[in-house]
């Protein structure tokens, strides 16, 4: 598996990550890196115990950890969640939505796990 072909099968953008990190093999060695990554755990373990300040920390985090990798879908997933929980700001969710979008975000995220696993795999 090529670090495109990784890129196409979990809804990534191969040209958002060409722009941060320049050539293949940095990003196959970052992405890799993703799997050690705390910051889904993180929101999940805040979002469990409702601590507001936690989830948006937490959603913060992967939003930008994402969006460097160009794993689009779950940065905005993760960017919807920080902006319900930014500091400062109103909620505009019932917990009810924000699980389900919670539930999308973990489906994602378990896709992508799979996806990087198999490109690991590859190597």
């Amino acid at each position: 598996m090529t670090v495109q072909e990784l890129y196409e099968a979990v809804g990534g953008s191969y040209e958002s990550a060409k722009r941060v990190l320049p050539s293949d093999a940095l990003i196959g060695k970052f992405i890799l890196k993703f799997l050690n990554d705390a910051s889904f755990g993180k929101l999940e373990a805040a979002w469990a115990a409702r601590d507001a300040a936690g989830t948006f920390e937490g959603a913060h985090a992967l939003k930008g950890v994402c969006a460097n990798l160009g794993l689009n879908a779950l940065s905005a997933a993760a960017s919807e969640l920080a902006e319900e929980f930014r500091p400062g700001s109103a909620r505009a969710l019932e917990d009810a939505e924000v699980e389900r979008r919670m539930d999308a975000l973990r489906e994602a995220y378990a896709r992508t796990l799979d996806g990087i696993r198999a490109f690991a795999g590859a190597q």
